[in-house]
């Protein structure tokens, strides 16, 4: 089996990405003694103890299974805690399958530990349960379904009702905490600290004896999930001090639940360091410009990360881009409202795309030019005039067929997995008009 360290050292120190560092082997790989992880949608690290294993994260719905097999290869020691790092659907929806486990063994379900706000997220998915399948199928559906499938979007091409998001015998906290939780297992004394950061419920954790850390979704070898378009809000300043509060503890290990483990104390510095660096920067610069009154058309379209930072192997935005964090630092400090007046109680914007037909003499000259504007490489104005003239004309198939033309050039052009499935979305949106079903 490949040794992840290696891996990660020689990625890290060269700045050359060889081979995929985000891996869903679901295979196990001891890092240390007592000490693995299970590569997965996201990753389980597991601790064996004397008085049993305790594991960070049970991923998803679809690979939890995979997961309890792993460790089942491993150790037949049975699972006595379950620490959840954040309340989200890869990492909660595989508990089921560590609850079944200890079922047919004729043990008791590992206790699980998690911050106070997991359960009132877990509530919050039952209640919007459909609108995160929803959401989750069009922010995976870019690069096929499988992916969705794995966090709890389930498949529906019968149509009827949805899948729920996370099934019901989802485990939920026994015990939680609000700040910094101590705990000594079988001779381990594992830290919990709270931090917000991807979400208002996370945690990392810290071992002080084997001066490693479980950082959970604070690192996930991508730029920083801080600003996604379809999710709740996110707290890149505290994200960065949660980085920050990492770097004190100078650890020799970090094994994030996203990409590849990392070793030795230097290496770890740096990238913490970058990461923090990159979000600090954004907040910064996005509120000097939200206190001069910029509105946000101006700050999206000014504020920018250095394409050398992009560049390095653990912040490529091949999730997550920098100018989704923008709006998130803009929702968080400013609001809904975008500065500008006709925003504040707008037209329909099919009502608007009329009027605008009408002033450019159909719908079809709309496309004509949206056209143009793509054979010029502008592909932003291009979906906006696409967008108008499908509004415009709402059944009109050559009108839609020529929109999901232009949407499928646009994911193509897109680096980000958020932005392909989104314009994938909005390109079957017009197929399914294009082309209806017979």
């Amino acid at each position: 089996m490949a040794d992840l360290f290696d891996i990660s050292t020689r990625i890290i120190d060269s700045g050359q990405v060889d081979t995929p560092v985000n891996r869903i082997t679901n295979e196990l790989s001891e890092l240390d003694d007592g000490l693995a992880i299970v590569e997965s949608f996201s990753h389980c690290v597991a601790l064996r103890t004397a008085e049993g294993v305790v594991c960070f994260d049970s991923s998803g719905v679809i690979t939890g299974e995979a997961v309890v097999n792993a460790l089942r290869g491993w150790t037949d020691d049975p699972i006595s805690h379950l620490v959840y790092t954040h309340g989200h659907a890869d990492h909660v929806g595989g508990s089921r399958f560590f609850a079944a486990a200890a079922e047919r063994d004729g043990r008791q379900r590992p206790r699980v530990i998690g911050h106070d706000n997991v359960a009132a997220r877990l509530d919050r998915y039952r209640y919007t349960s459909d609108w995160n399948v929803q959401i989750n199928r069009r922010q995976f559906g870019g690069v096929g379904g499988t992916i969705a499938v794995g966090i709890g979007a389930g498949s529906n091409e019968g149509g009827g009702a949805l899948p729920p998001f996370l099934p019901d015998d989802t485990l939920r906290p026994d015990e939680t905490f609000t700040d910094v939780h101590s705990m000594y297992v079988g001779g381990e004394h594992i830290e919990l600290h709270h931090a917000r950061g991807e979400t208002d419920d996370h945690l990392w954790a810290w071992l002080p004896d084997r001066r490693c850390i479980m950082s959970g979704d604070f690192v996930i070898w991508n730029f920083p999930n801080a600003g996604n378009p379809q999710k709740v809000q996110r707290y890149p300043s505290e994200w960065a001090a949660a980085l920050r509060a990492m770097i004190a503890q100078q650890p020799e290990m970090l094994l994030p639940a996203h990409g590849l483990v990392i070793s030795g104390r230097e290496r770890i510095a740096t990238v913490l360091d970058d990461i923090a660096t990159a979000l600090e920067n954004l907040v910064s610069d996005v509120v000097a410009m939200m206190n001069g009154g910029a509105t946000l058309d101006t700050i999206v379209h000014t504020v920018k990360v250095p394409q050398e930072t992009l560049a390095k192997p653990y912040l490529r935005p091949l999730y997550d881009e920098p100018e989704f964090v923008v709006h998130n630092i803009w929702r968080l400090y400013g609001g809904w409202w975008d500065g500008v007046a006709s925003h504040l109680k707008p037209a329909p914007d099919a009502t608007v795309a009329v009027a605008l037909a009408e002033l450019a003499g159909g719908a079809e000259v709309l496309m004509r030019r949206a056209h143009q504007a793509a054979a010029a490489g502008d592909l932003r104005l291009a979906c906006h005039l696409a967008d108008f003239a499908g509004s415009a004309a709402p059944a009109d198939p050559a009108i839609h067929a020529a929109r999901a033309e232009i949407y499928q050039a646009r994911r193509k052009a897109e680096p980000s997995l958020m932005s392909k499935g989104i314009y994938q979305a909005a390109s079957r949106e017009s197929e399914r008009i294009a082309n209806p079903p017979a």
